[in-house]
């Protein structure tokens, strides 16, 4: 092979690499196994600590800054406030309750922030008027932060996605 070829070949390269660098830098930044483990790891001893009705244990893992809205709008502000209102629930309409998880997707916006998408199946909580509701499924979108190495929740927002009535 000639070294002109050589050169246009190497040139080639350099340029595609170049665009393709270009193309993807504003995408998401790629994770590590570790990291994806150590979410979902999270994830699931926060739904363990629901079932187990421990509000301790279900929010653990909270910054201590953290925000927490319910699926009724209720807004809890850092980590005690949120442990104190998950308390609360748990000696009020979620008694009873129970999660069973049905789908987790994570999306790492920088290799030390990821959203996760979690669809829960909710069932056992009581309604306003004490009677049972029916099961259905939640959406939460929780904003994980990795701080000195360890990932914890900095946000949790949760949504109804099958409305059982007024």
């Amino acid at each position: 092979m000639s070294p002109t070829v050589l050169m246009a070949i190497v040139s080639a390269a350099t340029v595609s690499l170049a665009v393709s660098y270009a193309m993807i830098g504003n995408a998401q930044p790629p994770s590590g196994h570790e990291d994806d483990e150590a979410i979902q790891k999270i994830i699931v001893e926060t739904t363990a600590g629901f079932n187990a009705h421990d509000a301790k244990a279900a929010t653990r893992m909270y910054t201590a800054d953290a925000d927490f809205v319910t699926v009724i709008g209720e807004r809890y502000k850092g980590a005690a406030e949120i442990e104190n209102g998950l308390a609360n629930l748990f000696r009020g309409r979620n008694r009873d309750a129970t999660l069973k998880p049905v789908n987790v997707t994570l999306r790492f916006i920088r290799p030390d922030v990821a959203l996760a998408h979690v669809t829960n199946e909710l069932s056992g909580v009581v309604g306003r008027d004490g009677q049972p509701l029916p099961p259905h499924q939640e959406l939460s979108l929780r904003v994980f932060v990795k701080e000195a190495g360890e990932w914890r929740v900095t946000a949790f927002h949760n949504t109804r996605l099958k409305p059982h009535g007024p």
